[in-house]
């Protein structure tokens, strides 16, 4: 697009022309109207990410605020990422009715404020208890919660634009049997089936945790419960998450965590994320290049020589690691003043950066284009553990996924160009209320000291659907554990407020031509009456109206 209908495609949008009409004066005397739709869509999620993280790891990276690549794209906005559940949790509260996709009230699921027009340390959070005070879900709810998102409900949000309660993978709210968009069964089309359907495209998910972990699951499986992970697992006799994604959805390129070798090598069907049969079937099938974690083989070069042949085969590609708890290994930095400097955690697992380039070599393959979801899920890990270095290691995996994926798309030779390529980057929630001390700033290659608390006594015990750590008593039942960080920080640099999820608005950053930052600008206000915010749901929208799909079903709609 010329830099004179750049000029007066941003007027005639600010004028308050419609975006059809406004791209359709971006012309010149005699042009005819011009639109480059994006062939190719990949979002990046930050799980559990939120600006205090970045500028965390700006700092140790590159001694500023603002150095991480994305943070550089031209069109930067704040999301805001309650669910159903935090809404009902404020609605009770306050004495407001609870949720319903026509005629919700925004503001009662994100009240600017109290929690800030901008996210921190842009804008100093005027009521930290807005976040982090137990509220109850419902009169009957006996364990409150700071009101905040799950991953599976946030992830389902932007693949879907649907809210949704906690724990729900692409399904509408209350598990209903009938009703979405999909199967008149409660569940919902996500973008990268509407974008397989419709484009005829390529889809792929990617993370550092589980391959059918709530973020991943998302986008590629439908289930009432983010916990059902395999048919067969703690009893379910449905259809699980990976069984879905392997058998039914087959996206093109699958690569993540969740490997049994060291998370649950005797198949003990109470827990694990893969059944022996999913994994028997992946290991000889004819279908999917399946590549994974081996012990003493660089994981990187393995997953690199499957793309290649899956490329050269015209297969699927499968890419299955991870490490004791399920995800990569994360890298782990050292405190190296200016010069910032990591070591991979794991040889046998891949680094993000090189599954993210992986995944762009099977599915760029497709003349018609992919959508791509690429996940850095350890940071929400290492969050919830209050954990900076594990924090840090994990930014820069994303940082260099990012990086990566940058080059491949310049690389000549190759279908991708920035004139054909929408690049998001996000995250699905805020986590742990981390703060910095301006008092006591880190400098270019420089962590805090981080100690060990004590360890708590009590049977501890992990609340799955709540990703976070409870007390279980003697009869069984869940008591919610009073916060205390497993790590302090004696020199003050940083301080944690929670082991949670929590409510505060995150970043949004976009890569694209001028009408995919039309799309996103057209969405900031429409919701919510400050700043450039939009709401998770509309990045759905972006992503669909970006890659010319049709609406399928009536999308949440707010009160005027």
């Amino acid at each position: 697009m010329r830099i004179h209908a750049i000029r007066r495609l941003g007027n005639a949008l600010a004028a308050g022309l419609p975006l059809a009409l406004a791209l359709g004066c971006a012309g010149s005397g005699g042009d005819a109207p011009v639109k480059v739709e994006p062939k190719h869509i990949i979002l990046f999620i930050g799980d559990g990410m939120q600006l205090e993280h970045e500028i965390a790891a700006s700092r140790y990276l590159t001694g500023t605020d603002r150095g991480l690549v994305w943070q550089g794209f031209p069109t930067q906005a704040q999301v805001c990422t309650w669910d159903v559940s935090t809404y009902d949790r404020y609605a009770l509260a306050s004495g407001a009715a609870n949720y319903t996709d026509q005629g919700f009230l925004p503001r009662l699921g994100y009240d600017e404020t109290r929690g800030g027009a901008l996210p921190c340390p842009d804008q100093p959070t005027p009521d930290p208890g807005y976040f982090l005070t137990p509220l109850r879900k419902s009169a009957a709810d006996s364990l409150p919660y700071a009101p905040a998102t799950d991953s599976a409900s946030a992830g389902t949000a932007m693949a879907c634009g649907y809210k949704t309660d906690d724990g729900n993978i692409a399904w509408l709210p209350k598990d209903p049997k009938t009703g979405g968009n999909r199967a008149n069964d409660g569940s919902l089309l996500t973008i990268a089936e509407l974008f397989r359907q419709h484009r005829g495209g390529g889809i792929g998910v990617v993370s550092t945790v589980p391959f059918n972990h709530a973020t991943p699951a998302s986008f590629v499986a439908h289930n009432v419960s983010r916990n059902n992970y395999y048919t067969g697992r703690s009893g379910y006799t449905g259809l699980g998450i990976a069984d879905e994604i392997i058998h039914h959805t087959r996206p093109e390129v699958v690569i993540g965590g969740g490997h049994p070798q060291l998370d649950n090598p005797s198949y003990n069907t109470s827990k694990g994320y893969l059944s022996k049969p999913l994994h028997d079937h992946l290991r000889t099938s004819q279908e999917w290049v399946f590549a994974e974690r081996q012990t003493g083989v660089d994981g990187s070069q393995t997953l690199a020589q499957a793309a290649e042949r899956a490329v050269r085969e015209k297969k699927r590609l499968f890419g299955l690691f991870g490490g004791p708890g399920g995800n990569f290994e994360p890298p782990v930095p050292a405190h190296t003043p200016g010069a910032p400097s990591l070591q991979r955690g794991s040889l046998e697992n891949p680094l993000l950066k090189d599954a993210a380039v992986a995944a762009l070599q099977v599915l760029s393959q497709n003349p018609k284009g992919f959508f791509l979801m690429v996940e850095q899920g350890d940071i929400d890990w290492a969050n919830h553990a209050n954990d900076y270095r594990w924090m840090i290691g994990t930014m820069w995996d994303l940082d260099q996924a990012i990086r990566a994926t940058l080059d491949y798309i310049d690389h000549p030779g190759d279908t991708l160009t920035r004139e054909n390529t929408l690049i998001l980057v996000t995250s699905d929630h805020g986590n742990s209320y981390m703060r910095h001390n301006p008092a006591k700033p880190l400098g270019h290659g420089e962590l805090p000291q981080q100690v060990p608390t004590a360890p708590l006594k009590g049977r501890l015990v992990w609340d799955d659907r709540r990703e976070t750590l409870v007390i279980q008593r003697g009869d069984g039942s869940l008591e919610r554990l009073a916060y205390a960080s497993p790590w302090s920080y004696p020199g003050g640099e940083i301080t944690y407020g929670t082991g949670d999820h929590t409510n505060e608005l995150v970043t949004l950053a976009v890569q694209g031509t001028p009408s995919d930052h039309a799309l996103v600008k057209a969405e900031q206000r429409s919701w919510y009456r400050f700043g450039n915010v939009l709401d998770n749901t509309q990045i759905f929208r972006v992503l669909r109206d970006a890659s010319g799909l049709p609406s399928v079903g009536a999308l949440p709609t707010p009160k005027p």
